[in-house]
């Protein structure tokens, strides 16, 4: 005869302190519970930013003249340009924007104030990095606005008559690389290194917690294995998935959305070489921190949320705070999205791309040396 069991409260209260206790033994997700929120807190409300202002600027002066400094006061008042660079000549301009060292040049002519004084209404010439539309759109449209305060304040007295109709000069504005502003030329490309970012560090993120769960750990600890035979032997076959889905990413870009390939295709899949093997042994050293595969799963989710949203792929890198750069110039996603971009858009050589480089590579040594160290010390 079989009894009736009754819902028990004190058997309820009991499962319930046990999964307190579970939560409070596994630090990683407790960290998780209450440091996601502040992260995302923290990145949306101070670090995100869709009006970027203080966008480095370069200056060409052709002309010392005091009407050319008040107009390069105007854009730093305007909030929207911060003069960081003053290049000899549209060579140098060119090799900046190029390199991404800054987003606008501003080139004044040899001859624009004498052309002013006589009336003939010269211009001023602004490039723009437009490869991120974002990123200029709002600056590029408020330069119109700034030709009168200026002309109001220099064109005085003797020179009032020049400010009498038409606008005493003007300004061009020249947007390189991405003229038409067509969005998926922006994130195409950098959708190439959010996918490997996401795929390489969570299948390499479950490598050693994969062998310690199955319990074949113990056999390969038994091996006459270095540890870096074992990180790098793990590794290898990810960089064949690596370079199917580079492919089939480049593939896509070229005849779907039709993204301009101005550069090597043989830098890109180095470039790409490059970011695959960084975010391997960030993979392999999360596995390494990890206890078990779910630990290993949220330590490559808090990898993955700075790296989308502080790298430059959804919102432009120039407009963030100083704090959200910092961060940023530590992620491989960040230089990753400027070495994909200036090869696609804007064809450049290794000369303009090393600046995005040695950083990949110098982040992929210190973090496989961590790896290292921590799987030593699995070892005792």
């Amino acid at each position: 005869m079989t009894t009736r069991v009754l819902f028990s409260w004190s058997r309820w209260w009991s499962i319930v302190l046990k999964e307190f206790l579970q939560l409070h033994r596994d630090r990683i997700t407790f960290a998780m519970i209450v440091g996601l929120p502040i992260v995302q807190l923290t990145l949306f409300g101070y670090a995100i930013n869709t009006d970027p202002k203080h966008l480095p600027t370069a200056v060409i002066m052709g002309d010392q003249s005091p009407f050319a400094r008040s107009f390069v006061a105007a854009m730093e008042n305007s909030g929207y340009f911060d003069v960081v660079e003053t290049l000899p000549d549209e060579e140098a301009g060119r090799r900046a924007l190029a390199q991404g060292r800054v987003q606008f040049v501003l080139n004044v002519p040899v001859d624009f104030s004498r052309a002013l004084l006589r009336g003939e209404r010269p211009s001023l010439l602004v490039e723009a990095d437009a490869t991120d539309p974002t990123a200029t759109s709002t600056a590029l449209a408020a330069l119109p606005a700034l030709v009168q305060p200026v002309a109001d304040k220099d064109l005085t007295g003797p020179l009032a008559h020049l400010n009498g109709g038409p606008a005493a000069f003007g300004v061009q504005v020249h947007s390189l690389y991405n003229p038409e502003a067509i969005t998926q030329y922006n994130i195409v490309p950098g959708l190439m290194g959010v996918i490997l970012t996401m795929t390489m560090v969570m299948m390499t993120g479950l490598a050693i917690t994969r062998e310690r769960e199955r319990g074949t750990m113990e056999n390969l600890l038994a091996t006459p294995v270095l540890p870096v035979e074992v990180m790098t032997g793990k590794i290898v076959p990810y960089v064949a998935i690596g370079f199917v889905q580079s492919s089939i990413i480049l593939a896509a870009a070229r005849y779907v959305f039709h993204v301009p390939f101005e550069g090597s295709l043989l830098s890109i899949y180095l470039a790409a070489l490059l970011f695959i093997a960084a975010n391997l042994v960030v993979g392999i050293t999360l596995s390494s921190l990890a206890q078990n595969q779910l630990q290993a799963m949220q330590l490559t989710f808090f990898y993955f949320l700075p790296s989308l949203l502080l790298s430059g792929f959804m919102f432009p890198f120039a407009g963030m705070p100083a704090w959200a750069r910092f961060i940023g110039n530590l992620l491989p996603l960040t230089y990753f999205n400027r070495l994909v971009r200036g090869i696609l858009l804007k064809g450049n050589g290794w000369a303009d791309l090393w600046p995005s480089v040695w950083p990949l590579a110098l982040f992929t040594v210190v973090v496989m040396g961590i790896a290292l160290r921590f799987y030593r010390r699995t070892l005792d």
